[in-house]
């Protein structure tokens, strides 16, 4: 095999389609836009959901529930069998937890989880702890101590001077 005898494999390229040329083309006349209306002109996108003006479907259908992924805590999960890595009596927080790559991304705080068995003696401390993982923790001897969640404090409004009587 030379230079010369590559070839694109078969179905690899495609004909441009030439729009407008005529009826015998396939393409002629609407150029594959139908008829007449707002979307054989051209800029035409309509939004999603959007149905001509009569109340969309999202909107007729009642509301039900509530969402609270704003007001909500989210904290970032870590099993217990993961823990399993750190030595022996070792101290746990959400720093060894980052740099041990269990705990990755933004979150309100951590969770510790049940999940798995603890084989070592750990004193973890975290922002939230599940039952099962605190009594294993405990059955272990080890200890569960937990860290206050940081809150968002409003920024400090700056001091206003008395207002100065005009009259004076």
């Amino acid at each position: 095999m030379r230079l010369h005898d590559l070839r694109p494999r078969p179905g690899a390229k495609h004909r441009r389609k030439r729009l407008g040329q005529g009826e015998s083309s396939g393409h002629g006349k609407t150029s594959g836009r139908g008829g007449k209306g707002q979307t054989a002109r051209s800029g035409s996108s309509i939004r999603i959901g959007f149905e001509g003006g009569q109340m969309p479907l999202i909107r007729r259908i009642p509301k039900r529930g509530f969402n609270n992924t704003r007001h909500g805590t989210r904290y970032l999960p870590v099993n217990l069998e993961a823990l399993n890595r750190f030595d022996d009596g070792a101290r746990v927080d959400e720093a060894a937890l980052r740099s041990a790559g269990l705990a990755n991304g933004r979150g309100d705080g951590i969770k510790i989880l049940g999940g798995g068995e603890l084989t070592r003696k750990l004193t973890v401390s975290a922002h939230a702890f599940s039952a099962s993982a605190r009594s294993k923790i405990e059955a272990k001897g080890g200890a569960c101590e937990m860290v206050a969640r940081k809150k968002a404090q409003p920024a400090p409004k700056p001091e206003s001077k008395p207002a100065e009587s005009q009259n004076a």
